[in-house]
């Protein structure tokens, strides 16, 4: 038993690796706003298109990685297209968790429907992994999104650049314009 804590502590030890060139989980070449609200966790941010209907617009992979999980976070709630005033859930809803190896993974929470992948696929940096929803505890369509370092949030960064957005002791946003672009 001794032998088994220590093969799934000692990973967890070692320093994370190097940081992976994160783009945003969006469109090559779409602007959208990112941001933040008190008491929505440091480090956590939202996406909202700038242009179109935010029900169902792609969420793309921020990085090449493998699906850990591929489900439900808590309950999905009633918000849909055809009734976004519906009851909410608890949670994230439907959700996706990459590993990216280094003990780097990214988040993407409310997912409109289940997901496109499925745990232990491997996906490519712009792969679709679902679609923009309202599941879960949301009030509105957005993608939930954050990226982790071991089991700690930080700040996202993407192309190479931080967000900015560090702190939810007040409402913060900014416009970012997609680089996940096919190579």
């Amino acid at each position: 038993m001794l032998v088994a804590a220590a093969v799934f502590a000692v990973p967890q030890l070692l320093p994370a690796g190097p940081r992976p060139l994160f783009q945003m989980p969006v469109g090559c070449g779409e602007t959208w706003q990112i941001g933040t609200y008190p008491g929505h966790g440091e480090y956590d941010v939202d996406f909202f298109p700038l242009d179109g209907d935010p029900w169902g617009q792609p969420v793309l992979a921020s990085y090449a990685g493998t699906v850990t999980v591929a489900g439900i976070n808590g309950s999905l709630g009633g918000r849909t297209p055809d009734n976004p005033d519906g009851p909410r859930g608890r949670g994230g809803g439907y959700w996706v968790k990459i590993d990216h190896g280094g003990r780097w993974e990214t988040q993407y929470l409310h997912l409109l429907e289940p997901p496109l992948v499925e745990v232990g696929q491997r996906v490519a940096q712009g792969e679709q992994l679902g679609r923009i929803g309202s599941t879960g505890n949301s009030g509105a369509p957005h993608l939930h999104y954050e990226q982790r370092r071991g089991w700690e949030k930080v700040e996202t960064w993407f192309d190479g650049q931080p967000s900015g957005i560090t702190h939810d002791d007040a409402e913060y946003t900014v416009r970012l314009t997609s680089n996940n672009c096919p190579a």
